[in-house]
């Protein structure tokens, strides 16, 4: 047998190892590399994919992402804060005007129905023409009796402005506006009369406010 017949084997065997090595470097480098992705992989299936049940409404919808509030524009704070917020002109909301009264009605009955966690929810009525409050109506949704604190438009140009572009972002200026307490929109709700979606708003409010605590300023 020549010398190089008796080095056939050693090469066969030194390749064979050779292969098996190179094999599970790749595995290797392959369970590394799914290991770094892991935590990637994990967010997008928990946001795309597996909802969690948090970001879940009954009937709001969610605002995302949040659309931050100026506190310069109006007197009143809204820092820490959990507050429903409409946009209504005085002109319109006389004691006549059922459409109008609606959205105060339903604001006020919704911090009624948290209970004890109403003292957590302000009610914003912004008064868009400036004209004065019907006084029938202002003795059932004043902030004695039923925690409305009613602003008038900024009366800075520039604040004006701003103010309107987020108001009417998307189309939802007529809407119910949830701001949380850093001061941000967050959800919006519909006019509704309708009991059913009464009991769905109030479930979203109550959740919040039992899941949120974080930035509020109780007085």
């Amino acid at each position: 047998m020549s010398d190089k017949e008796l080095l056939i084997p050693a090469l066969q065997t030194d390749a064979s190892v050779i292969n098996t090595q190179t094999r599970r470097g790749r595995i290797q480098m392959l369970l590394l590399l799914l290991a770094c992705a892991a935590p990637v992989i994990a967010s997008y299936l928990a946001y795309y994919v597996f909802k969690p049940e948090g970001g879940k409404t009954n009937f709001g919808t969610l605002v995302q992402p949040v659309q931050d509030m100026n506190p310069a524009w109006f007197d009143i704070p809204f820092n820490g804060k959990w507050t429903l917020l409409v946009a209504r002109p005085a002109g319109d909301c006389t004691i006549k005007n059922e459409s109008c009264l609606e959205v105060l009605f339903l604001m006020r009955q919704l911090r009624i129905a948290v209970g004890r966690e109403s003292g957590r929810v302000q009610l914003v009525w912004v008064n868009t023409d400036g004209k004065a409050v019907d006084p029938e109506v202002l003795l059932a949704y004043d902030q004695k009796t039923a925690g409305f604190q009613i602003v008038d438009l900024p009366v800075d140009p520039k604040l004006r402005t701003e103010f309107d572009a987020w108001l009417n972002r998307d189309g939802v200026g007529q809407k119910i506006q949830l701001i949380d307490p850093s001061p941000a929109k967050m959800m919006i709700f519909p006019v509704s009369n309708s009991p059913k979606e009464f009991g769905s708003m109030k479930k979203d409010l109550e959740k919040l406010l039992r899941l949120n605590r974080k930035g509020e300023k109780l007085q």
